[in-house]
């Protein structure tokens, strides 16, 4: 496994973290040869900041991972608000990863909701 941006080697949480980005970063339709890759997040980083928003952004996250990260089980999201720039947010995802050799590892992640890009 490699990092997508420096081409160095990287372990199995780095890799798994780096998918769980790259998942929630790309917008359902956007791969040619794989039309359902990805997830909605990207759809609704321009909407209304309210609790209605908030639940669909935890549904399309937890709907994504569950179908195209099969390493993780998420048992925790939040979403934390920059007070100083408005409509700026990070998703911070806990989950477990239950992979290599039947040992589970705590994983903590935080992805930038900004722009027009997760």
């Amino acid at each position: 496994m490699m990092n997508r941006t420096t081409g160095q080697r990287i372990n199995m949480l780095e890799h798994v973290r780096q998918s769980i980005t790259d998942i929630l970063s790309t917008p359902i339709g956007s791969r040619v040869m794989r039309r359902t890759y990805g997830s909605l997040v990207p759809a609704l980083i321009d909407q209304p900041d309210n609790l209605a928003t908030q639940t669909r952004v935890f549904s399309a996250v937890a709907s994504a991972l569950m179908r195209w990260e099969p390493r993780i089980k998420v048992s925790k999201m939040s979403l934390t608000r920059d007070a100083d720039v408005p409509g700026r947010a990070t998703l911070n995802i806990d989950c477990a990863y239950t992979g290599q050799f039947g040992r589970d590892s705590s994983l903590s992640l935080s992805v930038p909701l900004t722009g027009g890009t997760a």
